[in-house]
């Protein structure tokens, strides 16, 4: 056995990370959004796309965030074969949470139940976590994204029947972004999540927004799935801030899995234009 992953050092993590992830536009999207400025034609859009670019040097000159819904917190570790954890490896990232958001000055937006108790929480928990075991010896990684309200309202998982294949994930994504993009804070980063289960689908969406927007899919038939759902998405014209251009989507990123021979399970992510997320090596 390796080594082992301490719900200390996960905690430090999350606390560490959350003031500069609401500052601090990852690098990747910051370049996105400013190659999509330079190559918008539609005026309405260029303007939108030059405001968010220096909403991002402002946010991170002056330390305040760079949208006023600063997320739910979602943590997913990813572990080797040859890595433990430490009992409960994320009984720390609550209070991480919370000491993180009072101490940035950073708004809650967590309540307690869904539907018999919308009070607020008060301090942004209880954060969101999993553990992801992979087939990599050594691997100790943390994800950590703050994810919006407004782009998770805008996702979606459709059980499609398995002859629609890929023209209909193709449609259905299309069909998703017709609907809810505008409200999603475009220009968009579209996480797809393609097999697994139901209740599966939707973490491997989510998973797929922790991809750089400068890293396509290692394997060249996923990466061109994920040129073709970017073109359609973008072909619908909606543009930044769904004004019009051609940059609905900065990417689409697409992770596959298994599944029954009588599903096509498909989930869609949306991640608005401050994409905040980032990967630590523990």
């Amino acid at each position: 056995m390796g080594r082992t992953v301490t719900a200390r050092e996960v905690a430090e993590a999350v606390h560490s990370a959350i003031p500069r992830l609401a500052w601090e536009l990852p690098a990747d999207i910051l370049a996105g959004l400013e190659a999509a400025r330079d190559a918008e034609e539609n005026e309405r859009g260029r303007i939108v796309l030059d405001q968010l670019v220096e909403n991002a040097r402002i946010a991170r000159t002056d330390r305040v965030p760079i949208c006023q819904d600063t997320g739910t917190v979602w943590v997913s570790l990813e572990i080797g074969p040859d890595v433990a954890v430490q009992g409960d490896v994320f009984s720390g990232v609550d209070g991480a949470v919370a000491r993180a958001y009072d101490e940035a000055r950073l708004r809650k937006s967590v309540v307690a139940n869904a539907i018999f108790d919308r009070a607020n929480t008060n301090d942004n928990t209880p954060a969101f976590t999993d553990i992801h075991p992979i087939d990599e010896p050594g691997a100790a990684r943390l994800h950590i994204m703050l994810k919006g309200g407004g782009s998770d309202n805008a996702s979606r998982v459709v059980m499609l029947v398995p002859g629609a294949g890929r023209a209909g994930i193709v449609d259905a994504l299309v069909e998703c972004v017709r609907e809810k993009a505008a409200n999603a804070c475009p220009p968009l980063v579209v996480g797809i999540g393609i097999g697994a289960t139901f209740d599966k689908v939707a973490g491997l969406a989510k998973r797929a927004l922790m991809r750089p927007i400068d890293q396509a899919a290692p394997d060249g038939e996923t990466a061109a799935l994920e040129r073709e759902l970017l073109e359609a998405v973008n072909a619908t014209g909606i543009g930044a801030g769904a004004l019009g251009g051609l940059s609905t989507a900065l990417a689409v990123r697409v992770e596959t899995a298994p599944c029954h021979i009588a599903a096509l399970p498909l989930a869609i992510n949306m991640g608005c234009s401050a994409m905040r997320r980032c990967t630590v090596d523990l």
